[in-house]
């Protein structure tokens, strides 16, 4: 018989054990000392568990408080209270600009056009009134100004609400008038904000008379010559006639300055409640609140899969130690 039909007979064979054998060993079990038992939840448990639930806490805390940002907001939507003239700040390509102005009607103010050079004017003029009826009454005033100096209302937009009443026109005033309407308007109640812009439209309309003028010398020139070319003649007055059209309208919207004028009522004051002494305990206590429901959300469910985890692994550990103790 060969050594592996040896090896196979024995694997094969049961042995079976006395019931002496089997008697001493029962009582040795019976009389050994239990095993001290692990404790269920150790510090390393302990700290799996609340390190997860830390974080979600401190998140919540951080994503949840009042930023810098709104309160900057909040401070931003106080009505100004400084009180200034206006200051000109000149800027390139022939604009000169009106820092705004807050005060009485005393302080409205275009600069007078300038004769000899074709200037576009406009000026945004925003006024307060006490009333809703004031403002209606500021509106009908503010067209017949307007009519009165020979211009007219390109647009008006009222709109009233209770109390409060919002008014926005936009005014067409020959431009050697603008100086009395924008004096007249800011009368009608007191200036919260100005701004004047004026562009020079000389510069490019002397360009333009200085192109047509070659133009025109060039058309001269094909007309001559012999034979004409119907075509180039066609190109150079259709050209020119562009340049006139552009040029015309040019002089026709610099005629009128534009006025934007903007009425409204006093905003709602904003109730302050004062705090009491405990407040700092209130918000604390709130956002303590606010940091637990974050908690519970986002560390309960990581708790759970930590003790799905948990168990699994216990599981799979007291099935190899039963295989190890069948074998």
């Amino acid at each position: 018989m060969s050594q592996r039909d040896v090896l196979a007979e024995l694997r094969a064979a049961q042995v079976t054990a006395p019931d002496e054998v089997r008697e001493r060993v029962r009582l040795i079990v019976a009389q050994a000392p239990a095993p001290p038992r692990r404790p269920r939840i150790t510090w390393r448990r302990a700290l799996v568990v609340a390190v997860p639930i830390a974080a979600a806490v401190a998140a919540a805390v951080v994503v949840t408080r009042p930023s810098h940002h709104n309160q900057a907001e909040l401070q931003a939507e106080r009505p100004p209270t400084v009180r200034a003239q206006a200051k000109p700040e000149h800027t390139t390509g022939g604009t000169d600009k009106l820092a705004p102005t807050f005060g009485s009607a005393a302080n409205a103010g275009v600069p007078a056009p300038i004769p000899h050079r074709v200037q576009s004017i406009a000026t945004t003029l925003s006024l307060r009134i006490a009333t809703a009826r004031g403002v209606s009454d500021a509106v009908k005033r503010a067209v017949q100004i307007t009519t009165s100096l020979s211009g007219y209302p390109a647009s008006v937009h009222e709109q009233t609400h209770g109390a409060t009443a919002t008014a926005n026109l936009t005014l067409k005033i020959p431009r050697a008038h603008v100086q009395q309407a924008v004096t007249r308007l800011a009368q009608l109640g007191t200036i919260t904000a100005e701004q004047v812009q004026v562009t020079d439209k000389t510069a490019g309309l002397n360009a333009t008379d200085r192109e047509i003028a070659r133009l025109q010398k060039q058309l001269v020139a094909a007309r001559a010559a012999s034979p004409p070319s119907p075509k180039l003649i066609a190109a150079l007055t259709a050209h020119i006639e562009r340049l006139q059209r552009s040029e015309a309208q040019t002089r026709r919207t610099a005629h009128y300055a534009t006025i934007k004028l903007h009425l409204a009522t006093p905003a709602a004051p904003v109730k302050k409640h004062g705090h009491g002494p405990l407040h700092g305990v209130g918000v604390a206590l709130r956002w303590l609140g606010i940091g637990a429901v974050y908690a519970l959300a986002i560390g309960v469910p990581v708790a759970v899969v930590l003790a799905l985890l948990w168990l699994g692994m216990r599981l799979i550990r007291r099935r190899r130690e039963e295989a190890l103790l069948n074998r």
